[in-house]
């Protein structure tokens, strides 16, 4: 599991424990749990009882007393949360190319490394050029010491995937792993049929 997927379990969680409390806390209150069970809630629960609000006219008016800054700082930290939030999202439709990849492990020996871009379009050309194929496209993602291989082929109309998967992993993909030597370069391949215009029967 990289970093990205950790952070982005992390963030998920927190925002499900979040809204899990809440909408219990919500629920309890609105089917009078707390009387019906006789219990006893310490000074300063939150909605104690179904007539209760999240927010009184008490409670309105005590922070608007605070001053002129309080309601500007609260739409601003509001702000600022959707704004991160959205930047979260877009993050999650932008993946990320490894710019090198270390040659011979970790750490690279003498500092040798190859680039992302290179190695990816070697193994597109050799792809390409497999029978069934009608073109690929490939390119790495992950960090240098990590990468990942991710694979397009479109394949002709009267080809199968199953040989053309077996060539791809017995041919590029075993050659990208020798050349970088690496012991693991996990693949994800993605296959496509490429479209044909239909023949006319005279």
């Amino acid at each position: 599991m990289n970093g990205r997927s950790t952070l982005n379990r992390l963030l998920l969680a927190i925002s499900g424990l979040v809204l899990l409390g809440g909408g219990l806390l919500i629920l309890t209150a609105g089917l009078d749990v707390y009387r019906r069970l006789h219990v006893a809630l310490p000074a300063g629960w939150p909605l104690t009882t179904s007539d209760d609000v999240l927010l009184s006219n008490a409670d309105r008016t005590r922070w608007s007393d605070q001053g002129w800054w309080w309601w500007p700082a609260v739409i601003a930290a509001l702000t600022l949360a959707t704004v991160l939030a959205l930047l979260w999202l877009l993050a999650q439709f932008r993946r990320h190319r490894a710019g090198s990849v270390h040659l011979g492990g970790t750490p690279p020996p003498d500092g040798v490394e190859l680039r992302g871009s290179a190695l990816g379009e070697a193994v597109a050309a050799e792809a390409g050029a497999l029978p069934g194929v009608a073109r690929a496209g490939a390119h790495m993602t992950g960090r240098p010491a990590h990468p990942r291989l991710d694979v397009a082929v479109t394949l002709t109309d009267h080809a199968t995937p199953a040989p053309a998967l077996q060539a791809l992993c017995r041919g590029p993909v075993a050659h990208a792993r020798e050349c970088t030597g690496l012991t693991e370069l996990p693949t994800r391949a993605r296959f496509d049929v490429d479209r044909h215009k239909a023949r006319r029967a005279e």
